[in-house]
């Protein structure tokens, strides 16, 4: 524990009877915000602790998915900025070019006009008057989740000096040759007329259907099949394993290909599976990766059939019909020739669709700019093999090692107007120059700019360095370059994390981007099902910010963040962390109104009760035990950790205990309140990352401090009394088993009982005041008569029920509970006892009936030592 030195004013101590976050929230994080806490400077002699935030869309608005990794990146930096840190907790948005043009092309549509009515120049302008005006709402709730970032540096990918960074290094990268410009095949959306990335298209079920199709006449036919007839309008080979004896004979010859009038070679490649269907595969360079891959090693021409809205633009009598259409009458007139073999319909398949427009993808042959990725991937799985980055938790480095040391060139270019122009331009005879940020493009009869743009995870790629002011050395980027931490979640391990490890190590001179990558899980509903809209399970996390407040939204996902393992939330978990922020605010307002202070030093520990020594011990355990979790990323076990501290130890027990010491004044009392005090102080402290605002609200108001949010993180005083914590332990054996007992005689919570007291031998002695408040236990009177005795932890307590109970009543429910207890104990042993039950039975059903029968004699007997306390007739 540390004292905190910021400047004290006298403490308050009244707090509203109720905690209101509405109230609450908004004005605290303006004051937080206008006193600059979670500004960062570079000229400070502290030590660095950087964060980036994963730049969310500027159309996009805060998800479950989004507040989730907000809360665990706020709570590092928080902890970071009290334990002495110079935080940077880096904001700002991605231009999001597909989904952003998109926005923007749909409002256009209402007017009834498209972008190519304004023209590039003007669509563009009016994309950047769309951003002024409705872009980044997130901004504003992420002030209302509680985001310590630094706003004053808030960027986004568009902005001059993040501009200048891109073409800096795309010029850097093509005069390296690692950037090149080839046809290959890529993903295409014919809704979009773009290329997008694999991260940009998602993959479902589709029912489609397979037909078997006979290529080539009798012997020398074969047979094909495809989900995708109308891509044989542009098949250039048949493809069959060199080591397929049925096709060997077919091999180099030429075969017709149908509804044609070209002939298409027969060639070997190993890629074709001959277990797989005939064996047999159509090869269709122009319209498949795979079969482009094949074409490549074959050296077969790339034949495209459709235009860049998959309409087929070959072979007249499907010429111009879109490619469904062109499916099924290809189909037909197959069908109708005798070449079709066989149909499957529906036929289940995996299909990918564009993640912006939900169109099917067609995979199609375009010239595209790359980048070639061998040595950058290289470089960026060296830097995890080697130590230099770790990524946590441990068994996600298989996954990322998967992906890195198997990358492929990486398409870059999109056939989009809003985002990063191609810094590249073309001259009258051919000529290619690639312009640098401070370099002036060729001008002249002929010259042109290339008219694509950037993919946008190729700025994003640049964030951990490029809004520290990179290509130029600044101070922001000395002080705070590499991150300390990536938070992020394992789903886009690859193609988000991945490029900014290959640009950072690029860029930097063998620098990562981060020291430390934290992967989280995917937010789900409460049954563990993914949240879809489809699914109607999606849940707005400001609807429950309304309800319930920001810190019962942020405790609820952190308390269900372990590393790596997607993330379940209902709403009622978020009720019972509501339900914890109240339960903080009323017990500290309790403890202020009863004597709870922070003024001067910790009483000497002889002066101090056991109870207030077992809480000082079991504080400091604490403190240790949510450092090692926050230092392992373990987020839902520092959460566990201090709610069970708060509830159960500080508030259920200490408190409790301590209401006699508190109730009797005096010199103990003053001793007490000032051990619940440190507690309140310390604990409000270690919660504050976690649930900011109320714990604001009750330290300051505790402490009479400025904000909590600059208080100096607890450190572990080394304070230790297993004395102590074993004393209070045996407290609470005492006041459990009387409690259980009580109950099993159908007593209320509140209903007074005389009870005497035998403490010989123990160390319960100075607590029988607290024991007899916590369990309602009147001192013995005049006609004290035991009716049942408890022997518990070397104690006894006696107590009287007569009169507190209908002895009869009871007796006859107990002896009914018992028959049937003893019914059921004789039936498991009567299953359990017959060998031809066993022989036949599965495990798991007897595993069931032996369950059943321990929990028969457990019953058996807790009946029959209820019967034996209860009061004689």
């Amino acid at each position: 524990m540390t004292e905190n030195t910021q400047q004290q004013t006298a403490p308050i101590t009244e707090l509203p009877t109720q905690y209101a976050p509405a109230e609450v929230e908004g004005p605290l994080y303006e004051r937080w915000v206008e006193r600059g806490y979670f500004e960062a400077d570079e000229k400070s002699e502290k030590p660095p602790y950087t964060i980036v935030i994963p730049p969310p869309n500027v159309t996009g608005s805060l998800h479950l998915g989004h507040a989730f990794e907000h809360t665990l990146i706020d709570a590092l930096t928080r902890r970071k900025r009290m334990q002495g840190y110079e935080t940077l907790w880096q904001p700002g948005m991605d231009h999001a070019g597909i989904a952003t043009q998109n926005v923007v092309e749909r409002e256009l549509a209402k007017e009834g006009k498209s972008r190519h009515d304004l023209g590039r120049e003007a669509f563009v302008e009016r994309v950047w008057q769309w951003k002024a005006e409705s872009g980044g709402q997130i901004s504003g709730q992420m002030k209302r989740l509680g985001d310590g970032v630094a706003w004053s540096r808030e960027r986004f990918t568009m902005d001059e000096g993040l501009s200048q960074a891109v073409q800096t290094i795309f010029k850097k990268l093509y005069e390296d040759e690692l950037i090149y410009r080839a046809e290959r095949i890529i993903n295409w959306c014919p809704r979009c007329l773009t290329a997008i990335s694999d991260i940009e298209v998602e993959y479902q079920d589709d029912d489609g259907e397979l037909v078997s199709i006979r290529y080539g006449e009798g012997d020398d036919s074969l047979v094909v099949a495809t989900t995708r007839a109308e891509t044989m309008l542009g098949d250039t080979a048949v493809a069959v394993h060199p080591d397929d004896e049925r096709y060997k004979h077919l091999v180099g010859t030429q075969i017709k290909l149908p509804l044609t009038d070209r002939t298409i070679p027969v060639v070997a490649d190993t890629h074709v599976d001959p277990e797989f269907g005939t064996g047999a595969v159509k090869v269709t360079p122009a319209h498949d990766p795979n079969d482009f891959e094949i074409g490549q090693r074959h050296n077969l021409p790339n034949l495209a059939v459709m235009d860049e809205r998959a309409v087929i633009t070959v072979h007249g009598p499907f010429q111009g019909l879109d490619r469904l259409e062109a499916r099924s009458a290809i189909v037909a007139a197959l069908r109708a020739e005798g070449r079709i073999v066989a149909e499957k319909r529906p036929y289940t398949h995996s299909v990918g669709h564009c993640s912006r427009c939900k169109t099917t993808i067609e995979p199609r042959l375009s010239l595209q700019w790359w980048v070639k990725v061998g040595p950058l991937a290289q470089a960026a799985g060296d830097a995890v093999r080697d130590g230099k980055v770790k990524i946590h938790p441990q068994e996600m480095e298989k996954r990322y090692f998967d992906w890195v040391d198997n990358l492929h060139d990486w398409c870059i270019s999109r056939q989009l107007w809003w985002g990063h122009r191609i810094p590249v331009w073309y001259g009258p005879n051919g000529e290619i120059v690639c312009v640098g940020p401070d370099e002036q493009p060729p001008t002249g009869e002929g010259w042109h700019q290339d008219t694509d743009v950037l993919d946008t995870w190729f700025s994003s790629g640049l964030w951990p360095f490029s809004t520290l002011g990179w290509p130029e050395r600044t101070e922001s980027l000395e002080k705070f370059y590499p991150n300390s931490v990536l938070v992020t979640g394992y789903d886009i391990l690859f193609f988000w994390v991945a490029r900014m490890m290959m640009f950072g190590l690029y860029a930097m001179d063998g620098t990562p981007p981060f020291h430390t990558i934290a992967l989280h899980g995917m937010v789900r509903d409460q049954n563990g099902k993914k949240m879809s809209k489809s699914f109607g399970n999606v849940v707005n996390p400001l609807d429950w910010m309304d309800e319930y407040g920001s810190d019962a939204v942020r405790f609820t996902l952190a308390n269900g963040a372990n590393p790596g393992v997607d993330v379940p939330i209902g709403e009622d978990w978020v009720k019972a962390s509501r339900n914890f922020a109240n339960k903080i605010w009323n017990a500290t307002r309790f403890a202020l109104m009863n004597g709870a202070t922070v003024e001067g030093p910790l009483p000497d520990a002889a002066e101090m009760s056991a109870t207030d020594r077992w809480i000082l011990s079991r504080l400091n355990k604490t403190v240790a035990e949510v450092d090692a979790f926050y230092d392992d990323y373990q987020f839902a076990k520092l959460a566990d950790a201090l709610y069970h501290f708060a509830w159960d130890e500080v508030f259920d027990w200490y408190v409790e205990l301590s209401k006699t010491t508190f109730f009797a004044g005096g010199d103990q009392a003053k001793v007490s309140g000032r051990v619940l005090g440190e507690v309140l102080d310390v604990m409000l402290r270690l919660l504050h990352p976690i649930v900011p605002f109320v714990t604001e609200t009750l330290w300051t108001t505790l402490t009479g401090k400025e904000s909590v949010v600059i208080a100096e993180w607890p450190t572990d005083s080394g304070f230790r009394d297993e004395a102590a914590e074993k004393e209070i332990e045996l407290v609470q054996r005492v006041v459990t088993e009387v409690r259980r007992f009580r109950s099993d005689q159908g007593l209320q919570p509140g209903q007074k009982v005389p009870a005497r007291f035998d403490l010989t031998g123990t160390a319960l002695a100075p607590h029988e005041a607290a024991i007899r408040q916590l369990l309602r236990l009147q001192p013995e009177g005049e006609g004290f008569s035991a009716t049942a005795s408890l022997p518990v932890a070397g104690a006894t307590v006696a107590l009287d029920l007569s009169g507190t109970i209908d002895v009869e009543a009871e007796r006859k429910r107990l002896t009914k509970d018992l028959a049937a207890a003893e019914k059921e104990k004789a039936q498991a042993n009567g299953k359990l006892g017959n060998e031809a039950f066993l022989a036949k039975a599965p495990d798991n059903v007897v595993d069931k009936i032996r369950t059943r029968l321990a929990k028969a004699d457990e019953d058996i007997a807790r009946i029959r030592t209820q019967l034996a306390t209860l009061p004689q007739a």
